[in-house]
């Protein structure tokens, strides 16, 4: 029986943002019609016609994928496997790993090629933790962390979907970090939980999906790698390729980052989020290059192609974002779309 004082307790969805252009506002409008009375998706040659790394691709897939995740609020839940829209989706991921095949095909021809790319940092850096530790300020911390909100409200979810497609000392090794990413079993260390506690220090809202409508195509084309690598037993090589990129390259900006937070004055949870990345992704790192990928490579050689792919098209799509960013911030302007 309902009282006034639970009539309404279940948790509100993330409501949809703004469309972008052809695709996107396509979708958008099929997902507020019931599924079967959406009339006409975007065509194939609509995206084909669409820059593959642009805003709008990037949120129509976005809006595809977060179907799998925690929805939208007044959409149907039917729409997560209506045929219609996957075969829409299925084209749009076509465009955008066409693209990143193409412009990773020239670099690393193997898993140690690959890694040796991403192990060592230049003594010069020059990427977005250098910046937010040498020069960042409270509103840089704070543009940056609205944008990452998208992933790091999410973290370990896409990666978890790879579990069931492995076997042995890459299940064990992926179900081990995976554990710690969710907080080692208390709800309150949760890596998405200890990030939303640094968005609550920085002043910004931690409502999942808040900042879709001001993050760039950048960090939707980021979020969007993980989804497609994670829901394609296909491209298990290339998740697992994408997994070992981030936790490589995490444990050493993530203390620059804290050092930038601590020089602000973020404030404490926004810096033990860094800090914990710190001493955490360094023994994530061990683990996910000896068992994970090294378990993956010698149940399954002939995935080391899409190993390489999944470490290749991460740096690309990092180097992508971090470069219109630091562009945006050293000529003295937002990064967002619109500032927070």
């Amino acid at each position: 029986m309902k009282t006034a004082q639970n009539a309404d307790v279940r948790p509100r969805e993330p409501i949809l943002p703004t469309g972008r252009g052809v695709l996107s506002d396509g979708v958008l409008r099929a997902l507020r019609a019931r599924p079967g009375r959406e009339g006409p998706l975007p065509s194939d040659g609509a995206v084909d016609e669409t820059d593959p790394y642009s805003e709008d691709l990037h949120l129509a897939l976005y809006l595809c994928y977060e179907l799998h995740y925690r929805g939208f609020h007044d959409v149907d839940p039917a729409w997560e496997w209506n045929p219609a829209l996957l075969g829409l989706r299925a084209g749009l991921e076509r465009r955008f790993l066409e693209a990143l095949r193409t412009d990773t095909e020239t670099r690393s021809r193997s898993a140690d090629e690959a890694f040796a790319g991403i192990l060592v940092e230049p003594l010069d850096g020059t990427g977005l933790s250098h910046f937010l530790r040498d020069e960042g300020e409270l509103w840089h911390l704070r543009e940056y962390a609205a944008q990452r909100s998208l992933y790091h409200l999410k973290e370990a979810d896409p990666h978890a979907w790879v579990l069931p497609r492995l076997r042995g000392r890459a299940k064990a090794g992926m179900a081990a970090v995976e554990f710690d990413e969710y907080g080692a079993g208390s709800a309150g260390r949760m890596h998405s939980r200890l990030f939303a506690d640094l968005m609550t220090d920085l002043g910004l809202d931690t409502t999942y999906g808040r900042y879709v409508d001001v993050a760039t195509e950048g960090m939707l084309a980021s979020v969007n790698l993980m989804s497609m690598f994670g829901l394609h037993r296909a491209l298990r090589g290339a998740l697992v390729g994408h997994f070992a990129a981030v936790e490589v390259t995490s444990s050493p900006a993530s203390q620059r980052l804290a050092e930038a937070m601590r020089r602000e004055g973020a404030g404490a949870a926004a810096v033990h989020f860094y800090a914990e990345h710190v001493e955490a992704d360094a023994v994530h790192e061990q683990v996910v290059r000896r068992e994970v990928v090294g378990g993956l490579l010698e149940e399954e050689p002939w995935l080391e192609a899409d190993v390489v792919f999944g470490i290749e098209s991460t740096d690309l799509l990092d180097a992508r974002l971090g470069e219109k960013t630091l562009s945006a911030w050293r000529q003295g302007r937002s990064s967002l779309r619109t500032p927070v």
